[in-house]
């Protein structure tokens, strides 16, 4: 399963990995050189571009993940081919590794690209390489894991896309990504500390450039905690058969 799931990310790689490629490249321009060169330092030591470059990284972890197991799983569902997976001798578990370890190859492939391009605009740090790979795996497997409860409570494409739309992409975007939480309100500021993106960019950020704004170990409490919450959810789901099951 995890290989027919990289097969699947390799085969569309321009849809897969190219276009987020260039997404990120985007945002890095217009956030990074564009409006960042307006910004002589945003934080001691640190460049707007070094700030906002993870959380574009981190935007495009997320949605390659959700999208990677989200779409294979509604698709395994519509064509009937999750039937093959169910008669086969997999134990649940193993599908959620099959699924989920899928969609975190394909987001470390999208991180790995993305880090190549943002050396060019001069945007990257690396400064605990084993943070960073735990803190984007981790990060993936979540919203892989959502991506999979969203594909199995779909009935059809507009629904796929309605946790990324509705949800997904409102708290990243109030989760701190394009802006420091110090220039916020003070009420502002508590709310977005309850937002789990807040701790996921932070993670991310730290381990890039060092710099964090987050509690560190409510942020791997939070991070930790809802892949084995998550985790338990999704294989439990698959336990009951739940919408792959006739």
């Amino acid at each position: 399963m995890f290989r027919r799931e990289v097969e699947r990310t390799t085969r569309v790689a321009i849809q897969t990995l190219v276009a987020p490629v260039v997404s990120a490249a985007l945002y890095i321009f217009i956030f990074g050189t564009v409006i960042g060169t307006r910004i002589e330092e945003f934080a001691p030591g640190i460049s707007y571009i070094e700030f906002v470059f993870p959380g574009v990284l981190m935007l495009s972890i997320i949605n390659a993940s959700f999208a990677s197991a989200s779409s294979s799983l509604y698709f395994m569902r519509f064509t009937r081919g999750i039937e093959e997976v169910l008669i086969a001798p997999f134990a649940y578990l193993e599908m959620l590794i099959g699924f989920v370890g899928g969609a975190i190859m394909r987001a470390l492939m999208v991180a790995v690209l993305i880090l190549i391009v943002g050396y060019g605009f001069g945007a990257v740090s690396l400064i605990n390489p084993t943070a960073f790979f735990l803190y984007t795996a981790a990060i993936a497997a979540i919203f892989a894991m959502l991506g999979i409860i969203t594909a199995l409570w779909a009935e059809g494409f507009e629904q796929l896309q309605s946790l990324n739309t509705f949800v997904i992409t409102p708290l990243t975007y109030l989760g701190g990504i394009f802006y420091s939480i110090t220039f916020l309100p003070d009420l502002a500021a508590t709310i977005t500390r309850y937002n789990p993106f807040f701790y996921f960019a932070d993670g991310i950020r730290s381990s890039m450039i060092g710099y964090s704004e987050a509690n560190t170990t409510v942020g791997l409490i939070v991070t930790v905690g809802l892949v084995v919450v998550l985790g338990i959810i999704v294989t439990r789901l698959f336990q009951k058969g739940w919408k792959i099951r006739v």
